[in-house]
């Protein structure tokens, strides 16, 4: 079922728990998936010895992923017409994120939301904006 503008008021909010316990193993997995293996995100050594940081951390892709999958499941497959976002924070092994969205308008068929990501200490790690065509 598709999402209608007569159902969205300026301010409404959809939450969603993006993961639980994010693994190390996701982070790999990603890595694979998307080609880019940056030591920073899949070798502690590196991570840890050489660049200073105090484990590998997620890809800001992967967050901007899970946080778009929690849009499309708001306002449907095919319906984002804009997605941009900006990346405020690492996301750890260990993580658990929750992504927020707030309607900021909706004109003409177009829903505007501001959309943001926090992680179990309430942490934002991401922030953006997103468009969706709404019936």
């Amino acid at each position: 079922m598709a999402l209608k503008a007569s159902d969205l008021n300026v301010g409404d909010t959809y939450s969603e728990t993006l993961v639980e316990d994010l693994k190390r193993t996701q982070i790999v997995q990603y890595a694979g998936a998307s080609g880019d293996y940056n030591p920073l995100h899949t070798d502690e050594v590196f991570t840890t010895k050489v660049a200073g940081y105090p484990s590998v951390f997620a890809h800001g892709m992967l967050t901007m992923g899970m946080t778009g999958r929690m849009l499309t499941d708001y306002v449907g497959d095919g319906r984002l017409t804009k997605y941009g976002v900006r990346f405020t924070n690492q996301v750890w092994p260990g993580d658990t994120l929750t992504g927020t969205t707030t309607v900021e308008s909706v004109e003409n068929g177009i829903a505007r939301f501001q959309v943001e990501t926090k992680n179990q200490d309430g942490t934002t790690v991401l922030s953006g904006y997103a468009e969706a065509r709404v019936d």
